[in-house]
Formats: structure tokens, sequence, C-alpha cells
């Protein structure tokens, strides 16, 4: 018997680098993504950003803004627009808990990352509550002491 492969999903992972900054990130939760053909190709490549990317419910649905999946670079005229809105898949309890979250107010619903999982293209939202710019100063302080810590640590042996 041969050993199993090993699965290459963590490496297409696309992170939002700047939502940990900015916001304060509460419940996670995953969603799937209705997708066409043509951006599930180009996520295998690596080819998206979520930066600047939120999320809105309408009408009792989850939607993704302003998330930016490049065109496939061997697609044909059939490609898909870079920067559409996207469905995301949750159950009714995850939804109403979100809409009961968002409009309470001061939280926003902000995708931490888009992954792989079993073949199919998964994403992270989280409930976010936005950081002052004193939060912003205080969590690069407690970052700084940290990394110094971990330098005296390993110096140390």
């Amino acid at each position: 018997m041969c050993a199993k492969k090993k699965s290459t999903d963590h490496q297409r992972e696309v992170r939002n680098a700047k939502a940990h900054h900015n916001y304060f990130v509460g419940d996670k939760f995953e969603a799937g993504l209705v997708l066409q053909g043509t951006e599930v190709k180009a996520i295998r490549e690596g080819n998206a950003q979520i930066g600047e990317s939120f999320c809105r419910i309408e009408k009792g649905q989850v939607w993704l803004y302003n998330a930016h999946i490049g065109e496939y670079s061997y697609g044909n005229f059939q490609n898909h627009p870079p920067r559409r809105k996207r469905k995301l898949l949750l159950h009714r309890k995850e939804i109403n808990k979100l809409i009961g979250a968002v409009d309470a107010g001061g939280k926003s619903l902000i995708p931490i990352r888009i992954y792989l999982k079993h073949g199919l293209i998964k994403s992270e939202i989280a409930l976010c509550t936005g950081k002052k710019l004193h939060d912003k100063r205080e969590t690069l302080k407690k970052k700084i002491t940290m990394r110094e810590a971990e330098r005296e640590m390993r110096d140390h042996r």
C-alpha cells in the first residue's frame, strides 16, 4: 500500500490581513460560497483578495461584497466579472443570529479567510467590532513586547 498524499488545501488560502488589525474579531462562522466555474479555478490558482471586502444581509440572505477574484488565466470570453457580489450559504439559525447581532448595532460582518475544504470553497466570516486608534496602538505594543520576550527566551537558550 502506498502512503496517502498530503492535502495541499492549506496552501490555497486567502487571508484578510487587515481584519485583526482593524477589528476586534468575535464569533466566527463557516459559510459556503456560490461561485461560477472560472471563479473556483481562479481561487485555486491563488488569484483572490478579500482585504477590502465585507458582508451584508439582504432579504434574509448573506452577501459578500468587494471581494476581488481575478479572471482565470486560461479562461475565455466566459470569464466572470472580478468584483461581483457573491451569495454566502449559511444555516437559517446562523443567519438569524447574525441579523440580531448586526441590527443591535456596532457589529460588522467581515470575511476573515477563503479556503478549500474537501474540494469545496469555504469562507470564514466573523462578527467584528471596529477598533479605535488607541486600541490599535495598544495591540501593536502587545505584539512588540511578546516578540521581544520570545527573542529573549530564544537567545537565553
